[in-house]
């Protein structure tokens, strides 16, 4: 590879590294954008005038291939169903980094790294460590996409002894790896790569569905490493950079996001998060009072009020109702009545999905608050407008220590002087538990589509 290569990917590096720095910020994020796609094209185009590029009919026929099934895929995919396409994606990727080890340690000499038998001890390594993550990678994902999609129970699954047999199959995984590098034997890197299958399916299962936005993130980490370890056996700088990149981004995301919520990132990587006890009963709530109102009801309380502050959740997404909450704001905001949106962390089901949604709707930047910049606002709040949030609304996370929510920071919307809640029903919330916000004195419920209730209630207030 010449030095002029080295310096296309320098470029395209550099490029991939300001698409990050751009997407920090809502306000930059197109520009991120842009800079991650032209990155992309000068990394794509350069791989592809390497001299050891030769067989360029089956290379476009495989783009052909991904890019018809890639935008078929993106032309169908609803928002709310992103976060379960993103955990898809990801076990790709790590697939992607157990066959490419796969095919290297049955014929290194494609890929220059020595010869059957004789392959130096560090590609050994590099191959051994990307087949692990791969796999882990790709089971672990396969296990969130089913939670998400509701094909598994976002529950947590867990047996006796558990974190027992995961950590001796962890050290099985260690063992062979040792055994590998130091024999090559094909027979020790199939069973080393199936128990890192299990162990990705193990460290996914027990952890619950609300907190399902934290794994996306570290699974994203995953296949980071993932495609770093590609790029070692490929002899690709750039696939190795940006893997590296993808890696360590995806791993401070998920550390900010369990600082958020009072958990540990390490209970994250082994797979306890969310090991919290199970809730115990705490009676028959449903026979308790419910104070259930009418989009004009609704409109009479915030007409009359002088701030307001949204939350939207999950029910806002399903709904797409963010068009309908922005004029809502408008309406209010005419009025001289101020209006602020506060985002959880988790909101929704993955990093970022309340901020794209509102942004979408182009609300202003400046009205959207993370929780630690609004939280104390709600006691000086006239009415809180809850769409759907749940989860990240119930005060059991801060009164129950047998929930399975407890010490997770919350957005303090009972503290509001009045609390609207749109919801369809009362089921409860996506990690399996009912909402002690609905039977507070100063809690009305609005039941049916958010996005409808929210058209309703802005014609009642235009009239």
């Amino acid at each position: 590879m010449t030095s002029t290569f080295y310096l296309l990917y320098l470029i395209s590096s550099v490029l991939f590294i300001l698409a990050l720095k751009g997407l920090s910020s809502p306000e930059s994020a197109r520009r991120g954008n842009v800079y991650g796609m032209a990155g992309m094209a000068i990394a794509v185009g350069t791989t592809l005038a390497l001299p050891t590029i030769d067989n360029y009919a089956l290379i476009f026929f495989g783009i052909m291939i991904g890019g018809i099934i890639g935008a078929g895929i993106a032309r169908q995919i609803q928002m709310t169903a992103m976060p379960q396409l993103v955990a898809a994606f990801h076990s790709l990727v790590g697939m992607a980094a157990v066959l490419i080890a796969a095919s290297a340690l049955w014929s290194p000499e494609s890929y220059g790294i020595g010869a059957s038998g004789s392959i130096p001890f560090g590609r050994l390594l590099e191959m051994s460590l990307g087949a692990v993550i791969g796999a882990i990678t790709f089971s672990g994902s396969v296990i969130a996409f089913a939670k998400l999609q509701g094909i598994m129970s976002g529950k947590p699954l867990r047996f006796s002894g558990q974190h027992m047999f995961n950590t001796g199959i962890a050290a099985a995984i260690l063992f062979m790896l040792i055994v590998f590098c130091a024999s090559e034997s094909k027979f020790v890197f199939v069973l080393m790569a199936l128990l890192s299958f299990g162990i990705g399916f193990l460290l996914i299962i027990p952890i619950g569905g609300a907190v399902m936005p934290v794994v996306v993130s570290m699974l994203n980490s995953y296949s980071g490493w993932a495609a770093s370890g590609i790029g070692f056996t490929l002899g690709n700088p750039l696939l190795i950079i940006t893997g590296a990149l993808v890696g360590s981004s995806g791993a401070i995301l998920s550390y900010i996001m369990c600082k958020a919520m009072n958990r540990s990132i390490i209970n994250v990587i082994f797979g306890g998060f969310g090991q919290a006890p199970e809730a115990t009963a705490q009676g028959d709530k449903n026979d308790k009072p419910v104070k259930a109102g009418s989009a004009e009801d609704a409109a009479f309380l915030i007409k009359n009020a002088s701030s307001v502050i949204i939350v939207p959740g999950y029910g806002m997404a399903v709904a797409q109702a963010q068009h309908a909450v922005r004029e809502m704001a408008q309406e209010l905001e005419k009025e001289g009545i101020s209006v602020k949106y506060a985002i959880h962390p988790v909101a929704g089901r993955m990093p970022g999905h309340m901020n794209v949604l509102l942004a979408e709707a182009n609300v202003p930047y400046d009205s959207v608050f993370e929780l630690e910049e609004i939280n104390n606002e709600f006691a000086t709040t006239d009415v809180a407008y809850v769409i759907g949030a749940n989860d990240v609304t119930n005060p059991a996370a801060k009164n129950n220590p047998q929930s399975p929510i407890f010490g997770m920071p919350i957005l303090d919307v009972g503290a509001a002087k009045t609390v609207i809640f749109v919801k369809r029903s009362m089921a409860a919330g996506y990690a399996g538990i009912e909402n002690e916000l609905f039977y507070q004195d100063n809690t009305m419920m609005l039941f049916g589509d958010a996005k409808k209730v929210t058209e309703e209630l802005v014609r009642a207030l235009k009239g």
